[in-house]
């Protein structure tokens, strides 16, 4: 690597650093200003950031610039138009004005829209994303855009997420200030989605005619080593590999992919990539990338990237790990318990927003990671059953079982690792242990929702757990928005006691593959 990680982080990204030096400071206020408030923005600062967009992009060796969106194809799509313009003699220009930032015409009736469109009716926009930085890929500058069609119809996955997202803010912010966070102006839902993934020989790969068309083996004899023996799990990574997932952080980074995590996973040939969190509208970009420079990389090094979720037979398929919070303008994360969980008043009414939103739109979760992959991959080799319930552990459990019965939930003590070898360092347990079967579990300040398959867009998921939890939060205001300051604290209680007795047949901390569960989630009525 020529240069350190720092420079070459986001160095194709027309982030806040560029933003900084290139635009005017009303300018930058103004865009800044629309990025955190969700503020309309005006012609005339989108014409000064579109001249200084074109001008970076440019110096970086970019020759074009496209509208990138993402249908409901689950995958993304872009035209490519030059910045060159003519002029006098022959000659051209390179030009980029602010309406062909905020504004593009790509046929719609030629997508998958649901009956939404036809051929007869095909005008449809692209309308620029500020909230989701630009970036330069291939000598294009991509513009992360939504698009909907000419009657105002979302006809992609950016525009119903960024819906969900406002919407949560909204009814999360009403909520906090009944509870006196007055400062609190808005919450960002965030997401961390782990990519699991496959990678095998190309030239063995064209021999399958059954992977080139279908992504999964439809045939063959089993090999005389599966995972029997567990031994790929995290094992020394071989030079061919290691050498692949180190190109691809590098062209994840420069694209200000967050990439941290990279290991082997359980199945021979499957390996994980893991982000650091971010909002969930850029995390949902990063990882549809993800995904592209993953197969673009491979066949650089003569593999093939496998991401359907259940490619052999008899070894783990691929998911998708969607790690979900709430975090306040403030920077608090809703999801902390805090150092006791049973008095954070605020951590147990969002709590059981998400438990209560899990538990009556089930059904629309379940639906949201269902594909023909995924259900071939769900319930068996660690992935999750097909029945929704939430992991809580030991200790939320019983501070919801103490809420309920109206006892004093002693906290529990932290307990000292014992390894039996002194000259190992000391270090506390965690207050619960994982559980890898349950489709949606808490883990520490965060909910991991495990369901997700490993080739789809993670719009969809969350589109959902946004709606339902926005909706949930509306609801918990609604009960409590005509009570008194004094009286708040006993009607929150009473609030979360009603929501615990209603929604806790959601709560399952066992092993979701055994047989005893699901006639007992029958018996529940999940």
């Amino acid at each position: 690597m020529a240069k350190s990680i720092p420079e070459i982080y986001g160095s194709l990204v027309f982030n806040d650093k560029v933003m900084r030096e290139k635009l005017p400071k009303d300018i930058y206020k103004a865009l800044r200003k629309t990025i955190e408030n969700n503020t309309h923005l005006e012609l005339d600062v989108a014409n000064s950031v579109a001249v200084a967009m074109k001008e970076w992009a440019v110096e970086n060796g970019a020759t074009h610039f496209t509208h990138w969106f993402q249908p409901m194809t689950g995958f993304t799509a872009e035209k490519h138009d030059s910045f060159i313009s003519p002029v006098d003699n022959g000659q051209i220009i390179m030009d980029f004005s602010g309406k062909e930032l905020v504004k593009g015409e790509p046929d719609a009736s030629s997508f998958p829209s649901g009956g939404l469109r036809a051929t007869f009716e095909a005008r449809g926009y692209t309308a620029w994303d500020p909230t989701s930085p630009a970036f330069i890929k291939d000598g294009t500058l991509y513009i992360p855009t939504a698009f909907c069609s000419y009657t105002g119809e979302a006809l992609d996955k950016k525009t119903p997420l960024l819906r969900s997202m406002e919407t949560l803010s909204r009814e999360a912010v009403k909520v906090l200030h009944l509870l006196g966070h007055n400062e609190v102006t808005g919450v960002s839902t965030t997401i961390g989605p782990e990519q699991e993934y496959f990678l095998v020989d190309k030239e063995l790969y064209r021999q399958r005619k059954d992977l080139i068309f279908t992504g999964r083996t439809l045939l063959g004899a089993m090999p005389p080593k599966g995972q029997e023996m567990e031994d790929h799990y995290f094992g020394a990574i071989k030079p061919r590999i290691c050498a692949y997932m180190h190109e691809l952080d590098e062209e994840l980074w420069k694209l200000g992919i967050p990439a941290k995590t990279k290991h082997n996973e359980v199945a021979p040939a499957q390996h994980e990539l893991a982000p650091i969190f971010d909002t969930a509208n850029i995390a949902v970009d990063h990882n549809q990338l993800t995904m592209e420079i993953m197969k673009k990389v491979a066949d650089k090094h003569g593999l093939a990237c496998l991401l359907h979720e259940k490619p052999f037979d008899g070894i783990n398929g691929s998911g998708k790990h969607n790690n979900w919070s709430m975090v306040t303008s403030t920077g608090v994360n809703l999801l902390e318990p805090g150092r006791t969980p049973a008095e954070n008043t605020q951590f147990l009414v969002f709590l059981m927003a998400v438990i209560k939103a899990v538990d009556e739109y089930a059904d629309l979760m379940r639906l949201s990671v269902a594909s023909a992959g995924n259900d071939h991959r769900l319930g068996a080799n660690e992935a999750p059953p097909a029945i929704i319930s939430v992991f809580l552990g030991d200790e939320l459990t019983g501070v919801l079982d103490s809420i309920e019965n109206d006892t004093f939930f002693g906290k529990q003590q932290k307990v000292q690792m014992e390894t039996g070898a002194t000259v190992l360092p000391h270090f506390f347990k965690d207050n619960t242990d994982r559980n890898r079967t349950s489709p949606f579990a808490f883990t520490g300040n965060k909910f991991e929702f495990r369901s997700l398959g490993s080739s789809v867009s993670v719009a969809t998921p969350n589109i959902v757990l946004n709606t339902a939890v926005a909706e949930a939060l509306r609801q918990f205001y609604e009960e409590l928005k005509d009570t008194p300051l004094p009286e708040m604290d006993a009607a929150v209680h009473e609030l979360v006691k009603r929501a615990i007795l209603k929604h806790k047949k959601v709560v399952f901390n066992g092993n979701g593959y055994t047989d005893e569960w699901v006639a007992e989630a029958k018996k529940r009525g999940l």
